[in-house]
């Protein structure tokens, strides 16, 4: 009578072999999936220096109280991080031009001019 043990010992390996295939599709499957389902990655950039620039100038001409200079310009600082941090979304790189070379990267800078806005008139409703 023979015994089952060798049968079983032959068929190790490939029971073996056909566990990690199947282990290395279902990981390739899945590697695949959430590659493909990251935004496609985008590169702007933003004039910072220049926009803040620009509210600084327009503060300084500005014959206001010291105090209220002072909180507008928190104010605007406030907004233009939430602007960049909503420009920041979808994929979407933003990267400040100023000590960047830029290249064929588009300027953003406007539609962060236009985020500000929107956020310091948010911020000025009651």
């Amino acid at each position: 009578m023979t015994e089952p043990v060798p049968a079983l010992r032959a068929l190790w390996p490939k029971v073996l072999v056909v566990a990690v295939t199947v282990a290395a599709l279902l990981w390739g499957a899945w590697i695949t999936r959430e590659v493909a389902s990251r935004p496609e990655q985008h590169i702007v950039t933003v004039r910072l220096a220049e926009t803040i620039g620009s509210f600084v100038e327009e503060a300084a001409r500005a014959d206001a109280d010291p105090a209220a200079v002072q909180a507008a310009s928190l104010a605007y600082l406030k907004a233009a991080e939430a602007a960049v941090a909503e420009m920041g979304k979808d994929g979407r790189i933003v990267l400040v031009a100023e000590p960047v070379l830029a290249g064929a990267a588009e300027d953003a800078t406007p539609e962060l001019e236009r985020r500000i806005a929107s956020n310091l008139g948010r911020e000025m409703q009651p």
